[in-house]
């Protein structure tokens, strides 16, 4: 096995079985090219991350001798064989941005990739590395905090408590099928929990987690009946009063736009407030209705984040895919919660090739400079690379690496943080 400064590509069989190629190098696709990464790119996987192998996607690796990348198309395995071999990603634990995409071959009939943040992997002598970068370290949302042996109980108390509770019954699936750390948050009393009201949304987005024609790619499942304000409340109320660090959260995975819901939700915001003037509420939202949002904002309303692929209106609506809205809309909702006095963030959906663009960084520095958000988070894309990246305009600029873009942002927006969770603005009630 030839090891030296680059990692050894990792391969698969056709069941998954991960191999090491004799001597190929790993390579990383960075939205244009596949191009070889040093150490000093990577990071060692960290606790919880998992290893893809991507079916109809064949391996490119460097052949560092003759300085060439080679397609994988087959391979002898000692005792076995030829196998033909797939290509293999990681999917790091989050708090970690991806700089470099897998890189490999797709096949003309390949299967879509379900939603995941593809990452380029490869192996050293001391294990398996991954092309990213460290942005946010944040304990809470360590998995080894969310065993299911714990929630079990408290799901089957609160069922006790509310039997008629249809949304009670819509997290406990969450939790317990899907594997929603927030909705688990809800179950063990503590830190952000969700609220999921909407069944619809005006945008088609390319990777919805809870709506796509394919269902074996799909996430999440969508919640199908609005909640009543009581059903809010009964679960809300007592999270905000007692929760350590409490957070809830209109706008999660399984549901639509929760703007579609604004006045469920402003009337449900003013009944949590009666209760107590303790903790966030937060809205996760495209963003889309301006007035909206200042009617939630007077509701009483504590923190909104925006979800955004891009800031030019091309790559924008290349992923969004609005139906009655624009992207001067989601500026302008931006600026409404920020004058309002709400702490007003982006969750900025990250894309090797896309995002570290310089016409990107430009015009998301505009927009940093037009609404005054007070956070960003940056957030991993998760979708099929390839489905992704044929869905842009064709009309690209010149990168800078993604590590660059985000020391970029900060040296030029230092009164800005960045990072990969919600946050809870400084002086709120907790």
């Amino acid at each position: 096995m030839e090891r030296g400064d680059l990692p050894n590509l990792l391969l698969a069989d056709e069941k998954g079985i991960i191999l090491e190629h004799p001597y190929l190098k790993m390579v990383g696709f960075n939205g244009r090219e596949s191009v070889p990464i040093p150490r000093e790119g990577l990071v060692k996987l960290p606790p919880f991350s998992k290893l893809f192998y991507l079916p109809g996607v064949r391996p490119v690796g460097l052949d560092q001798e003759r300085g060439t990348l080679e397609v994988v198309e087959e391979l002898y395995v000692k005792g076995r064989g030829k196998i033909r071999p797939y290509a293999v990603a990681a999917f790091l634990s989050p708090g970690y941005v991806r700089t470099h995409l897998p890189a490999g071959h797709p096949e003309a009939d390949r299967p879509l990739l379900p939603l995941w943040a593809y990452t380029a992997a490869g192996a050293y002598e001391d294990g398996i590395y991954g092309a990213a970068f460290l942005v946010e370290k944040n304990p809470k949302w360590d998995p080894r905090n969310y065993d299911d042996r714990d929630i079990l109980p408290r799901v089957k108390e609160l069922k006790r408590r509310y039997p008629q509770n249809r949304l009670l019954k819509h997290l406990s699936h969450c939790a317990l099928s899907n594997h929603c750390f927030a909705a688990k948050n809800l179950f063990l009393g503590r830190w952000e929990a969700p609220v999921p009201t909407s069944r619809v949304c005006n945008a088609k987005c390319l990777g919805c987690l809870s709506d796509q024609e394919d269902e074996r790619i799909r996430s999440h499942d969508r919640i199908r009946f609005r909640p009543s304000v009581g059903e809010i409340v009964s679960l809300f109320g007592p999270h905000l009063t007692y929760a350590p660090e409490p957070i809830v959260s209109f706008g999660q995975g399984c549901e639509g736009e929760p703007l579609t819901e604004y006045l469920l939700i402003g009337e449900a915001i003013e009944a949590l407030r009666s209760t107590t003037d303790r903790g966030v509420i937060n809205l996760n939202t495209n963003g889309s209705w301006p007035e909206r949002i200042k009617s939630l904002c007077e509701a009483g309303l504590d923190s909104l984040r925006v979800s955004l692929s891009s800031a030019r209106e091309p790559f924008f609506n290349a992923y969004h895919r609005p139906l009655n809205y624009t992207l001067k809309d989601v500026v302008e909702g931006l600026k409404v919660a920020k004058t309002s006095g709400v702490f007003s963030m982006i969750n900025y959906l990250i894309f090797p090739g896309v995002t570290d663009e310089r016409d990107e960084f430009e015009a998301l520095s505009l927009l940093i400079e037009e609404t005054g958000v007070d956070f960003i988070h940056l957030k991993n894309l998760c979708i099929d690379p390839w489905v992704y990246l044929g869905a842009l305009p064709s009309e690209r600029s010149p990168l800078m690496g993604l590590k660059r873009f985000h020391e970029a942002l900060k040296e030029r927006f230092p009164h800005v943080n960045f990072g990969y969770f919600n946050q809870v603005p400084k002086g709120m009630a907790l």
